[in-house]
């Protein structure tokens, strides 16, 4: 069942919210569906905006990639779009730019009838050395998420975050750093700005994350040496940095480390709740999402007429839309999950 996104704009009439998903009527496809569909067009490629089972998907070179590694012949046939190469979709021109979460992570850019949409899937403004930086794309209506979006959350920068663990690392040189990050972006954004802050030790890998960096460093991502935290000798690991999902923190496994000192990189972090529940001793505040400041200061630059809202604190930011005179509403889309490493 198809439901018209209703608002006054010209967009209203052509996208639709179903039960997959975000739906465009004269392009015959959805944008980040959460169910198989006949052609999808992804965002990134994390398992709450890609998933396997479409017949077929336009997306980034990058995000292609991602998707074959996690899904094999289930990716579907995977049509690579470059940054800022136009296709037409049945009525609709389309065109990929940058969103700065992960590596190929885009913003779709929807031009029909002579009105823009952007939908933005996830999306930081931040510098990452792992990917693309946002790129800004005035436009009528803005489809935005809104993960942190409350005032309480605005983050450090991340590179001040990373100075904290390696100042802990030189204040407790014989414990083993245990860094929780998310698989895909998290963990490869931490290891390069480690590299960047002069950390040019090994950083020791948990085996589930292995394939997904590895797959960066296919993509020209630089990350240094990063040997085997399974099969390392206990005392090669005292004072270094072992990264693991963060599910890993409390396992059997770590105890294998010497004196092990739990760390957790998310913007989730900033919630000590959050740090208590997961036993983390250094919480990183360290996003991959756009904070409350991010968020508002896009939408003031962008300047688009209307702003819809995917998933997150859809309230908090629909109300400050519209106390600037936006008009804005929330799309309440299923199946965006809520990352502990987001």
């Amino acid at each position: 069942m198809q439901q018209a996104v209703k608002n006054k704009s010209g967009p209203s009439d052509w996208l639709a919210v179903t039960e997959a998903g975000l739906y465009c009527r004269p392009g015959g496809f959805h944008v980040d569906p959460s169910r198989p569909v006949p052609k999808a067009l992804i965002t990134h490629g994390h398992g709450d905006h890609a998933r396997p089972g479409h017949a077929a998907v336009l997306t980034t070179p990058a995000t292609g990639a991602i998707m074959r590694a996690r899904f094999g012949a289930e990716a579907g046939a995977i049509e690579p779009v470059r940054y800022g190469e136009e296709r037409r979709i049945g009525e609709v021109r389309v065109r990929f730019v940058p969103a700065g979460h992960i590596l190929g992570s885009a913003q779709i850019v929807l031009e029909h009838a002579g009105r823009r949409v952007v939908v933005s899937g996830d999306y930081k403004r931040r510098r990452d050395p792992t990917c693309a930086p946002f790129e800004p794309v005035p436009c009528d209506v803005f489809i935005t998420e809104a993960t942190f979006a409350l005032p309480v959350f605005r983050h450090p920068p991340a590179e001040a975050e990373i100075a904290r663990l390696l100042e802990s690392l030189r204040l407790f040189p014989e414990r083993a750093h245990l860094v929780g990050v998310y698989a895909l972006g998290k963990c490869q954004r931490v290891i390069a700005l480690l590299r960047e802050a002069g950390y040019d030790r090994p950083i020791y890998l948990h085996g589930a994350l292995r394939a997904l960096t590895e797959l960066y460093v296919a993509q020209g991502v630089a990350l240094g040496a990063l040997p085997d935290a399974t099969s390392a000798a206990k005392d090669a690991m005292k004072g270094a940095v072992v990264l693991a999902p963060p599910a890993a923190i409390g396992e059997r496994w770590s105890r294998r480390l010497p004196d092990p000192l739990a760390a957790l990189a998310s913007g989730w972090m900033r919630v000590r709740q959050r740090a208590r529940q997961h036993g983390v001793e250094l919480p990183l505040v360290i996003s991959d999402h756009a904070d409350w400041d991010e968020l508002t200061a896009t939408i003031a630059d962008l300047k688009p007429g209307e702003v819809w809202v995917t998933h997150g604190r859809e309230e908090a930011l629909v109300h400050w839309c519209r106390s600037q005179g936006i008009a804005a509403r929330a799309l309440m889309l299923t199946g965006r999950a809520e990352e502990d490493a987001a």
